[in-house]
């Protein structure tokens, strides 16, 4: 049954093979009407049509189809003189203008209202989006023997392959603004919506409905992190070489890391003070000494415009006297007010300093980033692990992006397993040259 449905399948879109191979024919009048109606639908709605003559509004034709995203805005009829997709295209075009109006205006409107050229070409997007769905459904082949490949939302609707094209016309713009694309990145985009549409394809949802939610899922971020994934997980990424390069790098990236955490820490940072019942908040800064040997923390009346002077905050304990540093529920302020305890949010914010003689400094970071910043760099200045999320994050990212660097000019260069064996020494040495 699978088979015949495939066939089915295929046989059904090679019924569109016809207006896929046709080119436009410039001159034919009933051909350039249609044309004329993509522009009229946007911008003929939106204005008076009594407010100028129709002479007038003549000389505004190229504007608009310039506005309209056609790569020939003098004379758009060009633009569908190449086969495939000829003009399957602008059979697209017209039914997602007619059937989903409102998409095709806002997707118009939205891109031709834009100054910082990071406008998407409807016209252009529509033509390659076309061109390209053609190929990936392999439109005009003949089916294949033994071949079970069918996608059963295809058969869902009456129009299903006009659908398709709108539901991929709304992800392509989608993706472009994701991308903050420019005319100069047109290709990427393209390669971007091809992934994403064969990769949602593949999970061979039932639906046009259930296709839309796997887009959903597979944004451009998205996209960049799995492949991202799948380069790592090729063999030559996991070859002992690389394995080793990693290692040798991951102290680096770690310094670098302790250092920023540190840096921070100078700077200080602005703290709310806690159980505080009165009316006006009051807040209390901390920041490390510069040779990272104290910290030094004090009250403030308000909170701070700029740097706060190391002479205005009182108290200071000595790196070397601090003990450990503890966090959440281990906090002695945590222990100490039960209505603290039970607030979530507050708990997953809280550390404290445990430090000589059997006191604590404690703290409520003001959100989860200044959290990790501070139990990292305070963890790192008594020697122990920074084990923050944040830490995680950015050691993946940094050495993910040193690696990349670095093995920038090995592409499509198989990395032995083994290094090249060591050559036999020479029998003598009578050609080194001693210099003075």
């Amino acid at each position: 049954m699978a088979h015949q449905l495939y066939v089915l399948q295929v046989l059904t879109f090679n019924l569109l093979e016809e207006r896929m191979m046709t080119k436009m024919d410039p001159s034919d009048q009933t051909q350039r009407d249609i044309i004329f109606e993509l522009r009229r639908v946007v911008f003929d709605a939106e204005s008076d049509p009594n407010s100028s003559s129709t002479e007038k509004r003549k000389t505004m034709y190229t504007k608009d189809y310039k506005m309209l995203g056609f790569t020939n805005h003098v004379n758009p009829a060009m633009d569908f003189t190449q086969t495939p997709p000829g003009m399957l295209a602008l059979d697209n075009m017209l039914y997602l203008a007619k059937g989903h109006q409102d998409t095709y205006i806002r997707i118009v409107l939205e891109n031709s209202s834009r100054e910082d050229k990071h406008e998407c070409p409807f016209g252009r997007c529509a033509i390659e989006l076309t061109r390209m769905l053609c190929e990936i459904l392999q439109v005009g082949e003949l089916p294949n023997e033994g071949c079970n490949d069918y996608h059963p939302m295809f058969f869902t609707h009456d129009r299903a392959w006009e659908e398709f094209f709108c539901v991929c016309i709304q992800l392509l713009n989608k993706t472009w603004k994701e991308m903050r694309a420019t005319a100069e990145d047109f290709n990427k985009v393209m390669q971007v919506v091809r992934e994403q549409i064969t990769r949602a394809l593949g999970m061979k949802p039932n639906s046009l409905d259930q296709f839309k939610v796997k887009l959903r899922g597979l944004s451009y971020s998205e996209i960049l992190r799995l492949r991202q994934s799948e380069r790592m997980s090729q063999d030559d990424f996991q070859s002992p070489p690389i394995i080793e390069l990693r290692e040798r790098i991951q102290p680096e990236i770690l310094e670098l890391i302790k250092q920023q955490r540190f840096n921070r820490l100078c700077e200080g940072s602005c703290f709310r003070k806690i159980g505080n019942r009165r009316r006006q908040e009051k807040f209390w800064f901390c920041r490390l000494s510069l040779n990272h040997k104290v910290l030094h923390y004090g009250d403030l009346e308000e909170l701070p415009q700029g740097e706060v002077p190391f002479e205005s905050l009182t108290d200071k304990i000595p790196v070397a006297d601090i003990k450990s540093v503890v966090t959440g529920k281990d906090c002695p302020h945590m222990k100490e007010k039960s209505a603290l305890k039970q607030n979530k949010e507050v708990l997953e914010l809280a550390f404290s300093i445990l430090h000589d003689p059997d006191e604590a400094l404690n703290f409520v970071a003001p959100n989860k980033y200044e959290y990790c910043i501070w139990t990292d760099g305070l963890s790192a200045l008594i020697g122990r692990e920074m084990g923050s999320e944040l830490t995680r994050s950015d050691l993946d990212t940094l050495l993910s992006m040193e690696m990349k660097l670095r093995l920038l000019d090995l592409e499509n260069i198989q990395i032995p397993e083994a290094p090249p064996p060591i050559p036999k020494e020479p029998s003598s040495y009578n050609f080194v040259y001693h210099y003075g």
